[in-house]
């Protein structure tokens, strides 16, 4: 019994004609003939019997084209799911925080491209459409929705392989008329006392701030909480609080003071995040591969 006997008793079983189901078929009708008694003879069940010049599927025969249709379902989303996975040999799946998508990871592509000799298949990115967010990236990686993405530390759980590939120096940011404006540098200790714009709980950054104003012993009384960090600069230049945030360009092109932090002396790292079960193609691993042998922790700003 074979893939192309159960397609052609298929087609049979629904036509009930073996002139039409062979014409469907594109084959001689004595070929169709001699492929169903042979089927027939094989699993010892008598399929069809004559009704004029059409036939009927025997009641042991109705229930055997019921279950090797299901079969042959299932055997034909095999086939194309394998044909899927030949065509995505050279797919990269990934996702990124936003603060990486302008330059850092662009160029990063751009020279793994340039290095990439495998000349089998063209090497493809596919960008994941979450929010850029390092929760949302996380939980696509453990979905397998992704392949890799850069990211926050979430968690220390085994399932996740974090690999540092940049380092955050952060900031406190105040209006320019705030009394913490003219510091020249600030143990966070002295901020407790005024009201923060701070990062919602679904951002990596939230998590990292947290960590931060532990070691200070409480958290900070939060007035707004934000997901964006260039929406939480905004709020600080709007005279809506005081904030920390990473170094970014734009706070150079905005009304606010940029604080060096003395205390706790803390950097962001952002890392590249893979799924250790999760199955790598050739090109996604040797993406993975060039990140860790050619990236030095960098500093970013």
């Amino acid at each position: 019994m074979n893939l192309q006997q159960l397609h052609y008793l298929s087609v049979l079983a629904q036509t009930e004609n073996y002139t039409q189901a062979a014409k469907l078929l594109h084959i001689t009708q004595p070929s169709l003939s001699y492929a169903i008694s042979t089927l027939e003879a094989q699993i010892g069940i008598e399929l069809f019997k004559k009704e004029g010049r059409n036939v009927k599927l025997t009641k042991a025969g109705q229930i055997f084209v019921s279950e090797s249709s299901q079969a042959l379902e299932i055997l034909n989303r095999a086939i194309e799911r394998a044909k899927e996975s030949d065509n995505e040999q050279s797919l990269v799946k990934i996702a990124a925080l936003r603060v990486l998508q302008t330059r850092w990871l662009p160029n990063q592509i751009r020279n793994f491209l340039a290095s990439y000799t495998t000349q089998s298949s063209e090497p493809k990115f596919e960008f994941g459409t979450g929010t850029g967010f390092s929760l949302k990236m996380i939980e696509m990686l453990r979905n397998e929705e992704i392949d890799i993405c850069f990211c926050s530390k979430i968690d220390n759980q085994e399932d996740i392989d974090y690999f540092p590939v940049v380092e955050q120096k952060l900031v406190l940011i105040t209006p320019k008329d705030h009394p913490l404006a003219n510091k020249t540098s600030i143990n966070l200790s002295e901020t407790l006392d005024y009201k923060q714009i701070t990062f919602a709980p679904n951002t990596g950054l939230y998590f990292e701030i947290e960590k931060l104003f532990s070691i200070c012993g409480k958290s900070p009384e939060s007035m707004y909480t934000v997901e964006e960090d260039v929406s939480v600069a905004g709020m600080v230049a709007a005279g809506f609080g005081i904030a920390v945030v990473p170094r970014m360009q734009i706070l150079d092109h905005l009304p606010v003071s940029v604080i060096p932090i003395e205390f706790p002396n803390w950097h962001r790292l952002i890392y590249m995040a893979t799924l250790k079960k999760h199955y790598q193609n050739q090109t996604s691993q040797a993406f993975i591969n060039y990140i860790k042998e050619n990236i030095v922790l960098e500093l970013h700003h």
